[in-house]
Order: C-alpha cells, then sequence, then structure tokens
C-alpha cells in the first residue's frame, strides 16, 4: 500500500489494535486468530462482549486503553516522518514471524526504505551484554563488518554494548543493518544512541511493534527478542551474564528451529559465563563471520579450514621424518645409531640422511649426521618452543 493512501479496515484495526494491547499477548492472538482483528478492535472499540481469557478487570484496563486510542491519527503521524505500517500477509511481511504463532506481532512499524522480507531472508542477529568488554564490542564489530561484507543483513536491538557495536561494523563495512527497537519507531532509544539509529533508519531499517511516541518498559524489551530470533536465520551471542537479555533471544531462537551461536570469552568473565552455558548446550561455538555463513548459509559456503603454520619438516615423507627426528638435538650420530632410532635398516636410514642432506636438515661429520641450525628451528617450532 501507498504511503499515501487510506488504511483499511484490517489495518487500521491492527494500527489501533497496536495501541491497546502489549506486544507478544498470545491471548489477544488467540482472539485474531479466531475472530479477526476487525472484530476485536469492534469489540474494544464499542464495549463489545467480553472475548474469553480476559478477566473482567483485564478488560476494563484495555477498554480505558481503546477509548484513548485514535488509529487514524496514528497513522497519518507515521505517514508524516516516513514510517510505514506492515500487516501479517502482506506483501513486506517477513513470513517467518509467523512461527511465533498467537505471539506473532500485531503488525510492524518500520523505518527506512529497503523491502523488510526481502532483508530478512538473509539476517543474521548479532546480540550481547550492555556492559560489554573491549573484548566484547570487538567482537560485535568484527563479525557484522564480516557478515555485511558478505552480504548478509544483521539485526539487533539499537542498545548500548554489543548491540551498538554490531550496528556500527555493519555501517562501517557498507553494509546493511536492522534495529529492532522496544519503543515508538520514531523514539530512538536509548537517548545516546539517536544519531546512531537515526543513521540506521537513513541507511538500514528500525523496525518496532508499539505505535508512535511509546515509550521502552522491561517487559518491552524482554518480548522485542522474540521478534529478532524470529526474523533472522540465525542468533550469535557476543558477552551475556546468565540474566541477560540476549540469552532470552538465544533461547528463543533454539525454540523457534533457528541457529543459536556464541562467542567464547575466558573463562573466568562473568560476562561471557551466560555464552558459555549457551555453548554446554546446543548453541555451536563460533570466532568469526565465516563460521556464522558456514551455519546460515547455502550449500558450499562453508569456513576455511582452521590449521597451524607448515614447517619445512611436515613436507617430508614419514620415513624421513623418522630418520630425522632419530638425530640427537645436540651432537652427532652415527647411521647405524640413527638407522635402531628410526626402527630401519642401516641402508635405508644412510639414503635418507643424503635426501635430508639435500633439503638442508642435516650434515655430515666424519662418520656422523647431525641437524643443522634450521632443523632444529623447525623440531623447536614444531614443539611450540620457540
Amino acid at each position: 500500500m501507498s504511503r499515501d493512501e487510506a488504511p483499511d479496515g484490517e489495518r487500521l484495526a491492527r494500527i489501533f489494535l497496536t495501541r491497546v494491547l502489549e506486544p507478544g499477548d498470545e491471548t489477544a492472538g488467540r482472539w485474531m486468530r479466531e475472530h479477526g482483528a476487525e472484530e476485536v478492535a469492534r469489540r474494544l472499540r464499542d464495549a463489545g462482549a467480553r472475548l474469553p481469557g480476559a478477566s473482567e478487570r483485564r478488560w476494563a484496563g484495555l477498554r480505558a486503553r481503546a477509548e484513548k486510542a485514535e488509529p487514524q491519527r496514528d497513522w497519518t503521524a507515521a505517514r508524516e516522518t516516513g514510517v510505514r505500517f506492515l500487516c501479517p500477509g502482506g506483501p513486506e511481511w517477513p513470513a517467518q514471524l509467523d512461527d511465533l504463532g498467537d505471539a506473532r506481532p500485531i503488525g510492524l512499524w518500520v523505518r527506512g526504505s529497503p523491502a523488510l522480507r526481502l532483508w530478512a531472508l538473509r539476517s543474521v542477529a548479532v546480540v550481547g551484554a550492555r556492559a560489554c568488554t573491549e573484548y566484547g564490542a570487538h567482537m560485535a564489530a568484527t563479525l557484522a563488518a564480516g557478515l555485511a561484507e558478505r552480504g548478509w543483513v544483521v539485526v539487533s536491538g539499537g542498545a548500548y554494548g554489543v548491540d551498538g557495536a554490531a550496528h556500527r561494523g555493519a555501517l562501517g563495512a557498507g553494509g546493511a543493518t536492522a534495529a529492532v527497537l522496544a519503543c515508538g519507531v520514531d523514539r530512538p532509544y536509548p537517548r545516546g544512541h539517536a544519531g546512531l539509529i537515526t543513521r540506521i533508519a537513513e541507511q538500514g531499517l528500525v523496525i518496532g511493534e508499539l505505535p508512535p511516541g511509546e515509550h521502552p518498559t522491561p517487559s518491552r524489551f524482554i518480548v522485542r527478542n522474540r521478534v529478532i530470533a524470529a526474523l533472522t536465520r540465525g542468533t550469535v551471542v557476543v558477552e551475556a551474564a546468565h540474566r541477560s537479555g540476549s540469552l532470552v533471544t538465544a533461547r528463543a531462537a533454539q525454540r523457534l528451529g533457528r541457529h543459536t551461536m556464541g562467542v567464547p570469552g575466558p573463562a573466568t568473565s562473568r560476562l561471557s559465563a551466560g555464552v558459555h552455558e549457551l555453548l554446554r548446550g546446543e548453541a555451536v561455538l563460533v570466532t568469526d563471520a565465516a563460521e556464522v555463513v558456514e551455519l546460515v548459509g547455502g550449500m558450499g559456503e562453508l569456513a576455511p579450514d582452521r590449521r597451524g603454520p607448515v614447517f619445512p619438516r611436515d613436507l617430508l615423507e614419514p620415513a624421513g621424518r623418522r630418520v630425522l627426528a632419530a638425530l640427537p638435538g645436540r651432537g652427532t650420530a652415527s647411521a647405524g645409531e640413527i638407522a635402531r632410532g628410526a626402527q630401519t635398516s642401516e641402508d635405508d636410514a644412510v639414503g635418507r640422511l643424503y635426501e635430508l642432506r639435500s633439503l638442508g636438515f642435516v650434515e655430515r661429520h666424519g662418520d656422523g649426521w647431525k641437524l643443522t641450525r634450521q632443523a632444529v628451528t623447525s623440531v623447536r617450532q614444531d614443539h611450540g618452543q620457540c
């Protein structure tokens, strides 16, 4: 629907309900599934019959909110500030949000020009501690930049700490990022991130369930996290204490069958304790964007093999390595002594020694053989002594 068109009955009803109902209310979600949004709005607005599952006290509270709701005004205010409202089933609605069942958002308020449905198809959530360490901020920014460079949308919550680092990492790489807020999308929170959220809206998307002007509350932060989990292909947690809200996102992702990943930290770090608990369960350890994409991406998007450095001795055949290993670290040894150490014949040992000499590993001293300086250094490196 164009922003210049008047909203239809379904859209206006849902705009009304975002002002009356709290996000994630499964009872209200069941009402809409069974009766439709327009009928639920009509009963709340016109003092219709109380819907099942609502006590008289709760119904009265909803009715009080309904009396103050002005959906047409909300629609006009949103249109004037470049905000659009998405309804379930619409052309821009991300179908994966339907996995939330009756906890599915009533609708979404969106700032920014990209199509949310298309962005969500290739998106990853990067979340974590607000009071993160320098290590956490560095890892979040590096992961986000790497994901953005690979064409993935980085989704987070716009908060201080890991969230902000993730958004900045994606933006700094010239990539795509989306912030899911626990308040009205016209009301940047936290205030210290007003500039960042404005930049996200200009280059990406700012998303929320609450109508213009609504403020965040602790419970709204918690239920907001289910949207981050459902919207994305997987969730990466970078630093989280045992009671971190980012663990709520990760557990929601697990319940929804999404990939759940964690970036490890020091075993003694309180801010990594929650991540380590996830990793002891079903979460997968990741250390960079390539490992994340290997999980959430398509076939063939594999992370490179992780190997230590290759030393010259690694290129030798097994028999040559055995002969080389039979030489003493200091001094010389006879061909017979070397053959016994390598468990081979003396003739074979002599042949191998001349091969090793041509490669610069050993040198002959009279009737004995000894390691060259290059070979001694290689052995020490191989054993981690340098």
